[in-house]
């Protein structure tokens, strides 16, 4: 039999509709075998390079600039790189993994034929990001603590502040990786998106020195929401304003949640 009769004869089977935790549980278990093998190599990716931006422009700027926003640089800059981190440790595997397991590996269309759904796959996939940046995030807060960070327990909030944030950052490049035509593509997206979400945020300095007419652009920036929570989980919290920080996080997680899910499915069964 020719390979073109039995591509003409073959139908993707169908995929289960609905949601249950224990199919997505299948996606973690995955991800967790996984883990197990390449755990040295991916944390030392995910802590290494916040590490090392803090320490040369907390102790290089720092040198030059005592305080900002009536914190020690290294401190104000320890507490913001978590969001920095939280960022490129979920969006970028999950722009470039997801795209690359779709169209050149094509382990998703294996996948797909067990009794799993598209929201399972795309939830257990972000959901896993999200826990380990979660926890690889907090790098720069213990690594500021060493130069003076005072430890409070509001900081035991901020894992939980950067796995919300992390799963719409997540969610965002896995809905990104199905509306990109080629891999070339993500230059454009890290260049005209990711780069000014992670300058315009609040990281290096205080978001209050800009013109008064780019204030509003942080309103819909997930990255300054998310290093205002931090921030307040180390120095004092704010209840209104925390409050609305973390309602943006949780409608920007649902939104890309949403784009996410739809993206997936036109790219693998419509």
């Amino acid at each position: 039999m020719s390979t073109t009769a039995v591509d003409a004869g073959w139908e993707r089977p169908a995929v289960r509709e609905g949601f249950e935790f224990r199919a997505m549980a299948g996606v973690w278990r995955r991800h967790l075998i996984l883990y197990r093998r390449f755990w040295h190599s991916t944390t030392v990716s995910a802590t290494l390079d916040p590490t090392i931006q803090l320490l040369a422009m907390g102790l290089g700027i720092g040198s030059l600039v005592a305080v900002v926003g009536g914190h020690p640089y290294i401190e104000f800059l320890g507490t913001g790189l978590v969001a920095t981190a939280v960022l490129f440790g979920s969006i970028m595997p999950g722009m470039y993994d997801t795209f690359v397991l779709r169209e050149f590996m094509k382990m998703y269309d294996g996948v797909l034929a067990a009794p799993l759904g598209i929201a399972e796959l795309v939830l257990g996939d972000a959901t896993w990001l999200a826990a380990r940046t979660g926890v690889y995030s907090c790098t720069p807060m213990l690594i500021a603590m060493l130069f003076g960070l005072q430890p409070t327990w509001g900081m035991l909030v901020v894992p939980f502040v950067a796995a919300l944030s992390g799963l719409g950052f997540a969610l965002l490049g896995i809905w990104v990786s199905t509306i990109v035509p080629s891999f070339d593509t993500f230059n454009y997206v890290n260049s005209g998106l990711v780069t000014p979400l992670f300058l315009v945020s609040g990281t290096f300095f205080p978001l209050d020195r800009l013109p008064d007419w780019t204030r509003w652009i942080t309103v819909f920036n997930p990255v300054y929401h998310c290093i205002q929570l931090v921030r307040d989980a180390a120095f004092g919290f704010h209840a209104g304003a925390d409050l609305l920080h973390a309602l943006a996080l949780a409608i920007f997680a649902a939104l890309t949640g949403t784009l996410a899910v739809r993206g997936q499915r036109r790219k693998l069964i419509d």
